[in-house]
């Protein structure tokens, strides 16, 4: 019990110290201040006056907000004497794994640099700086050859790097239970079966309404959209991002989407927050990185080619350019088992005062990263309000995705979910598939590193993400790829190769698929129909 506040007293001062950096402090002491004028203030009830002002005015409902959207990226709870380390992530070899990758990438990024004999980071000429804030909004118009660099890394590179991670402890095999395990993830994580899945997404069992799903049917209209449009609309009204959260669990309406978004994670348009991104512009302006060159190729090659996101080119440079550029992305660093690389001042090499983050944000983009940005761009036209709703889904999820933790989102364990979903309960699709050499992870991989971007249609994939925000996890992931496989299964049994099983139209083209076909919502309902 005594542990318990002790933990609890310390997740309170880490917040406190937290939001005494933000604008929103600085909002609430102003305002406090300002309370002092007020005629219902007196001085004998001075707490409890200022307390009510607060909740009266709507701040007490911000501050609220910002405490829960702290909580909602906040460290998985550990021992008190754990390192340091220890909350970036628990276990020894993933985070030895997790710094060998990183090794990997650095060694390209820097192999490109000698090949093409290009400085990692310049100062830009004057007049480059004025052709590139003359074009800043038809960057997409530009044509530079970029036919010598190439992305540093790939999706199905980093699924090799995974395939061989293991556990020295079980090298002998000494669990029996863990042996029985036929996938290519071969570490011994914990992973949700049935049940927990059942209970966990409680909100998508059959007997609840699903937005997107059940307004598709028969059913009419307003016995279940009309009234989910009227409640969203309510909690708006309230702006509190906690019923918000909860609420998107059933699926947003479209036109509440944007705002819904932005409630749960308790991001708003200040003038403080426009004047960041304009800094950020200013400085993508000024100076060239290397990685900028690497962006606009991922552009080219992905977002640019798909014809729901190539209208997006502009806002898509825009973003990305800026994001690589914001050292305020730095901060996630300590919640992510990665570390932002380092370069050195010419010369200087080994000695960390010389040392400095490359690029600023500390990540570095690979062949896809663009795709988690282009569905935002349909929610959001305004470039700085896009930023922020895009910063804040990387620094809350994406980032997860290409690093490797042993964390319940993390890659590595939506792996490990999705063979043990197939293997369990699909079992002879997943026979059949591994014996001619079709490894269902070698399929799926591609889907699951990208959130599903550029796989499903965007009115599907926001549906989504509206999931993933309101459960704050990034397990439906799994879900939805084995009932992908599930859905398919009559046709996948009767490919007899890995070849054969990619190219075939009923898993390349996804995005002709509507959620409503796979078996009901993301896979969550043919779960439940067969445990039932």
């Amino acid at each position: 019990m005594l542990q318990e506040e002790s933990d609890l007293s310390l997740i309170i001062a880490q917040i406190v110290q937290k939001l005494k950096g933000s604008n929103l402090y600085s909002q609430l002491e102003r305002q406090a201040w300002a309370s002092l004028q007020r005629p219902e203030i007196k001085l004998e009830s001075l707490k409890e006056d200022i307390k009510e002002f607060f909740k009266i005015s709507g701040w007490e409902k911000k501050l609220q907000n910002a405490v829960y959207s702290e909580l909602s990226v906040f460290p998985l709870p550990s021992h008190p004497a754990a390192p340091p380390e220890h909350l970036k992530e628990p276990l020894v070899y993933m985070r030895k794994a997790q710094g060998s990758w990183e090794k990997r990438i650095l060694k390209s990024l820097n192999s490109m640099c000698t090949e093409l004999s290009i400085p990692l980071a310049r100062k830009r000429p004057v007049g480059e700086q004025k052709e590139l804030l003359n074009k800043w909004n038809e960057m997409g118009t530009d044509e530079p050859d970029l036919s010598l660099f190439r992305p540093v890394y790939a999706p199905k590179d980093f699924l090799e790097v995974l395939i061989n991670l293991r556990n020295p402890n079980y090298e002998n095999g000494d669990s029996l239970s863990f042996r029985t395990h036929l996938g290519l993830i071969q570490v011994p994580l914990k992973v949700k079966d049935i049940p927990e899945l059942k209970e966990c997404f409680v909100e998508l069992g059959l007997n609840i309404g699903q937005l997107g799903i059940d307004d598709s049917t028969q059913v009419p209209p307003e016995l279940f959209e009309n009234e989910h449009v009227r409640i969203g609309q309510k909690v708006l009204a309230e702006q509190d991002s906690a019923a918000a959260q909860q609420y998107i669990r059933q699926g947003s309406p479209t036109a509440l989407r944007a705002e819904l978004w932005a409630l749960i994670l308790n991001i708003s348009s200040q003038p403080e927050d426009v004047l960041y991104y304009e800094q950020l512009k200013t400085n993508v302006i000024q100076h060239d990185l290397l990685v900028d060159s690497l962006i606009y190729k991922d552009v080219k090659l992905t977002a640019s080619n798909d014809d729901y996101y190539f209208v997006f080119e502009d806002y898509l440079y825009q973003v990305l350019l800026c994001f690589s550029r914001d050292t305020s992305v730095l901060s996630h660093f300590a919640y992510n088992s990665a570390s932002p690389p380092k370069s050195y001042i010419r010369g200087k090499l080994g000695l960390e005062e010389y040392a400095v983050f490359y690029p600023p944000n500390g990540v570095i983009p690979f062949h896809g990263f663009s795709m988690y940005v282009a569905p935002l761009c349909f929610l959001y036209h305004e470039p700085s309000k896009l930023y922020q709703i895009f910063r804040e889904m990387y620094v809350r999820f994406f980032f997860r995705l290409h690093s490797i933790s042993s964390h319940p989102s993390g890659i590595v364990s939506l792996c490990l979910l999705f063979e043990t979903l197939l293997q369990t309960y699909l079992p002879q699709l997943f026979y059949h598939l591994r014996e001619i050499g079709a490894q269902p992870l070698r399929i799926s991989f591609k889907w699951m590193v990208r959130a599903f971007s550029g796989y499903l249609a965007t009115d599907q994939l926001l549906l989504l993400w509206d999931r993933i925000l309101g459960y704050n996890s990034l397990e439906i992931l799994a879900v939805l790829a084995a009932a992908v496989f599930a859905f398919r299964a009559v046709n996948l049994m009767e490919v007899t190769s890995l070849a054969a099983a990619e190219k075939e139209n009923y898993l390349r083209e996804l995005k002709s698929m509507y959620l409503g076909d796979i078996v009901k919502i993301h896979g969550l309902f043919w779960l439940f129909k067969i445990v039932s």
